[in-house]
């Protein structure tokens, strides 16, 4: 089992930055995959940016070039760094991780305002 604990939404204006983290606790050596997936107002959740174990990050079109992932395998950790954030970057955010199971933290809200 794995729970993720996700941290960092909050407001931001256009243009402007914010860092989401996600703490891995338990069995944190069986994870393959970690990552985050969003979902905004009406919309289907979609994947933004991934990284495994030993690999290179993933990102949706959306955020190459604003968003950038990056993880500890050792603590656990998953941090999402987003810059130049638009409106349409309004979403809760969900941090997951992937061992043999799928599992999801709580998801935290961002919202990018004029």
């Amino acid at each position: 089992q794995v729970h993720l604990v996700e941290s960092g939404g909050g407001l931001v204006q256009p243009g402007g930055s914010l860092r989401l983290s996600c703490a891995a606790s338990g069995s944190i050596d069986s994870i393959h995959i970690m990552g985050w997936y969003r979902q905004g107002p009406g919309k289907q959740r979609e994947l933004v940016a991934r990284v495994g174990s030993g690999g290179s990050p993933n990102y949706a079109d959306s955020v190459k070039g604003r968003f950038t992932v990056s993880r500890d395998n050792a603590k656990g950790t998953v941090t999402l760094q987003m810059n130049s954030l638009k409106p349409e970057d309004t979403a809760v955010y969900y941090c997951y991780a992937v061992t043999t199971l799928l599992f999801w933290g709580q998801g935290t809200q961002v919202t990018v305002f004029s």
